[in-house]
């Protein structure tokens, strides 16, 4: 899909290796800190643990581990967790668990352990054990709904992380997860209506607050509710007025209703961006303006920011038409002609290229062109009625 398409859309996304270990070991932080130990050595582990003394714990404690408690043992392996240490972490959780199986955080590491190293059926059992004993606590559920998310199992996925919202003060991760599964399987109604739950229960300073709002625009974006789009983008650039990408979805809602006055600040803000450097990579080289279908295929509309005199040809209004594969099928385009201009013609003659031959019509636009007009000779050009003057040499 190209920057800006309809797609474009900011979720939550799978976990992966050093990013998957290092939210497993924020989400097992959350149930570390257990009631006071009565016992000196599990107070003695307890603090070194606090300290993120890892490497002590386990150089001094690990090798007569079968002699402690359930709670020590839990201590050390948790130790081990955060060290990468997989096969050690599952011995000792596994070792704590047989001194006592009612301690549901060891179920809860050890299926940590196992989500990691992508055991995911295993993870499951685990934490099926540590909800029956502690059916409370959100942040099993939401390892649970994880495990099925990575086994592409929506169903119960989605079951698990609506549990996590009802348990006291979740955390934010089920309310994204839920629209994401919506989202994964174009459910867009679905979707929105959990973003929207989510920005219920989200604070303004979160961080992901920004996504929701994003998405919240795409998907009133895609259901026309162009009033609400914008709603939310305004929200959105308030917050973060640095968000580029918002800026030029904010064009696109404009230009879906024909606002282009509205639009206007918009796109100059993207330009003196361009100016600073301060873009993205997808928006670096051009920006979508608008999204329109043709038949049964998009058209996406982008804008360069190229401008000007130039001794060679360049592209500056590019038109993607792309299928139902998500591939482009041929590209439309206002092309700057120096020979166009040097003769007294329009700056910019309408060009199409199909697969790697170019051709060129005899219409032409000039800066502040009508975007009708522009508009209307493209779909022309789709529908056969403007035919190819010749060839021309397609511009960057």
């Amino acid at each position: 899909m190209l920057p800006g398409g309809t797609a474009q859309c900011y979720l939550t996304g799978p976990i992966e290796t050093t990013a998957m270990r290092n939210y497993l070991t924020a989400l097992a932080l959350l149930l570390f800190h257990l009631a006071p130990a009565q016992e000196t050595l599990e107070n003695k582990l307890q603090a070194l643990l606090s300290r993120e003394q890892y490497d002590t714990i386990i150089e001094k404690y690990a090798a007569g581990a079968a002699g402690y408690s359930a709670r020590a043992i839990y201590y050390i392996g948790f130790a081990c967790f955060v060290k990468e240490d997989n096969d050690n972490c599952i011995r000792l959780m596994s070792l704590a668990i047989q001194k006592d199986a009612r301690f549901s955080r060891c179920y809860f590491v050890r299926a940590m352990t196992y989500t990691y190293i992508k055991k995911y059926p295993e993870a499951i059992i685990d934490l099926k054990s540590a909800i029956v004993l502690e059916p409370g606590n959100a942040a099993y559920y939401i390892a649970l709904g994880d495990a099925y998310y990575h086994l592409q199992q929506p169903e119960p996925a989605l079951e698990a992380y609506q549990r996590a919202t009802l348990q006291k003060d979740p955390p934010e991760r089920p309310f994204l997860m839920i629209a994401q599964i919506y989202a994964d399987h174009k459910n867009y109604d679905e979707a929105l209506e959990a973003y929207y739950r989510a920005k219920a229960s989200i604070s303004w300073k979160s961080g992901s607050y920004a996504t929701i709002l994003y998405n919240i625009a795409l998907f009133e974006s895609l259901g026309k509710k162009y009033d609400k789009a914008e709603q939310a983008l305004l929200e959105l650039v308030q917050l973060a007025p640095g968000d580029f990408r918002s800026c030029a979805k904010l064009v696109q809602v404009y230009y879906a209703q024909q606002l282009y006055d509205k639009a206007k600040p918009w796109k100059e803000k993207l330009y003196e961006a361009h100016r600073k450097d301060l873009l993205p990579d997808e928006l670096k080289d051009m920006f979508c303006f608008d999204q329109f279908t043709w038949q049964d295929k998009l058209v996406q509309a982008f804008e360069r920011y190229e401008q000007g005199p130039s001794k060679n040809n360049y592209s500056k209004h590019l038109f993607y038409v792309v299928n139902a594969d998500d591939q482009v099928e041929s590209t439309i385009q206002t092309e700057y002609s120096p020979v166009s201009e040097k003769l007294g013609g329009p700056r910019y003659v309408l060009c199409r290229v199909v697969g790697n031959v170019p051709s060129t019509f005899n219409t032409g636009f000039n800066d502040g062109l009508n975007y009708e007009e522009l508009k209307a000779a493209v779909i022309d050009v789709l529908e056969g009625k403007l035919r190819p003057a010749g060839s021309l040499q397609s511009g960057k």
